[in-house]
């Protein structure tokens, strides 16, 4: 179910223990309260599902249209 407002696009970054995605994401703001933006709910389970697959270092899934890169902890 699509939620009616304004459409617009946004990189999010999810973290893990080895990297970091960043990911376009789509979020609405809706007509009814416009006082922030949110994620429809196949967003949300699109961002979970590239988490789970980050933490199993599943990284030939990750690059197909998705930018990883290697998280690095500090000395």
């Amino acid at each position: 179910m699509r939620i009616p407002g304004e459409r617009v696009k946004r990189t999010r970054l999810i973290q893990t223990e080895k990297y970091v995605i960043a990911v376009e994401v789509e979020l609405v703001i809706p007509v009814d309260d416009q006082s922030e933006p949110c994620y429809e709910s196949e967003t949300v389970h699109l961002l979970r599902e590239i988490k789970e697959h980050a933490e199993r270092e599943d990284l030939s899934w990750l690059t197909k249209k998705r930018k990883v890169y290697a998280a690095v902890g500090a000395a």
